[in-house]
């Protein structure tokens, strides 16, 4: 089995190769703060989701590589179609970090939803597999227009089970449209082990059936996930149809903060790949070739707790919707009777003492929250 696409080292036994020559240092120290607001967003919503002061969130904790990398290697043009585990990419196309958190708090409309055409980036997929024909689809209207968009999206490898996932993959390869499939690999589907998913070696292999393009890279390596997602993008902008990339990771932490992975595997294993996350790995690297020095890499982590923290300040000053948008948006005008009904339980129910709403406690400040954990 051919070894995944690997840039970055570890200090010790795997050595350093240069990074690609298109970036800048100054596009490295860039992919390095998205690195870290990515990861200051992560913690902070776990901690506030402890707190009860967000719903049951997904965490992407040790994964934030196969989220930084590609979106640098696209075009500002280019749209991206995230799952729930990249929540928080909007973050870096310009949407309120506050938003992303009013939507993990339940909150629709204004508060929770941001303006897709405005960042092109699609909404938060929940449903597994269901985007990929929707960035299958925009890729091929992209095409057709002849404006050289292309499409990103990722799915993990639980997704590779579902049939959207296939018809995806078949549409694209036959029309060649201009999309990337980037794949993250963290080997579990909530409690599926990859080994009990399919049957192949790799998941990557699945695109020799679609006659199309597939690479393996290293996904706690940012710079490995750039490269190749530059490279697919060239390929899909010349005209050369869609690429399948399979990013091999870890899911370091739970599925969300409503699992508890030791019941289903050896989390000794968990702690073996934490060593290499990608932040300090990233950093370690930086430092190595000259690019970023302590300082610099506290100012960045500041900048970063300052912005999430501002955002959890804004989110929480936002007026609490009532229990009624659960009916938003189900009928185009009045409600029929058993939703009414419905809704005034809701009601009795928010009126009860052992209930404790979802908002700001007595005594708290807004933006208040548990200390980060030092980053990498």
């Amino acid at each position: 089995m051919e070894e995944p696409l690997r840039i970055i080292g570890d200090g010790v036994g795997q050595p350093d190769w240069a990074p690609p020559v298109e970036l800048t240092e100054k596009d490295l120290v860039a992919m390095y703060r998205s690195l870290v607001i990515l990861r200051t967003f992560d913690e902070r919503a776990v901690s506030l989701q402890r707190q009860g002061r967000l719903g049951t969130y997904a965490l992407y904790w040790g994964e934030e590589a196969t989220h930084a990398g590609p979106l640098h290697a696209c075009n500002d043009s280019d749209w991206l179609f995230p799952t729930y585990r990249q929540n928080s990419i909007g973050v870096l196309r310009g949407v309120k970090a506050a938003t992303i958190l009013a939507w993990w708090r339940g909150y629709g409309g204004a508060h929770g939803f941001y303006q897709v055409r405005e960042h092109r980036v699609a909404p938060i997929c929940v449903p597994i597999a269901t985007h990929l024909p929707h960035a299958v689809g925009l890729s091929w209207a992209a095409k057709k227009r002849g404006d050289g968009i292309c499409a990103l999206t990722w799915l993990g490898d639980g997704a590779t089970s579902e049939g959207d996932f296939h018809e995806a993959m078949n549409f694209a390869s036959v029309y060649k449209t201009p999309t990337v499939l980037f794949c993250v690999n963290n080997q579990w589907a909530i409690s599926t082990h990859v080994s009990r998913q399919t049957a192949t070696p790799t998941l990557v292999e699945k695109c020799v059936a679609y006659a199309m393009p597939g690479l393996r890279v290293d996904g706690f390596d940012v710079l490995a996930c750039w490269k190749a997602t530059k490279e697919a993008l060239d390929r899909a902008r010349a005209g050369d149809g869609p690429t399948f990339i399979e990013a091999v990771c870890y899911r370091i932490g739970a599925h969300g903060t409503a699992d508890d992975p030791r019941l289903y595997r050896d989390e000794a294993e968990s702690e073996r790949y934490r060593a290499l996350e990608p932040l300090g790995r990233y950093r370690a690297y930086l430092q190595r070739l000259g690019a970023l020095d302590d300082d610099q890499a506290s100012d960045i982590h500041d900048e970063a707790k300052a912005l999430i923290a501002a955002a959890v300040a804004e989110m929480e000053a936002l007026d609490f919707p009532g229990v009624e948008i659960l009916f938003d948006y189900v009928y185009a005008s009045g409600r029929p009777d058993p939703l009414t009904e419905g809704l005034d339980e809701l009601r009795s129910i928010e009126r009860r003492p052992e209930v404790k709403p979802l908002g700001p406690q007595p005594g708290a400040s807004p933006g208040d929250a548990d200390p980060l954990p030092e980053g990498a």
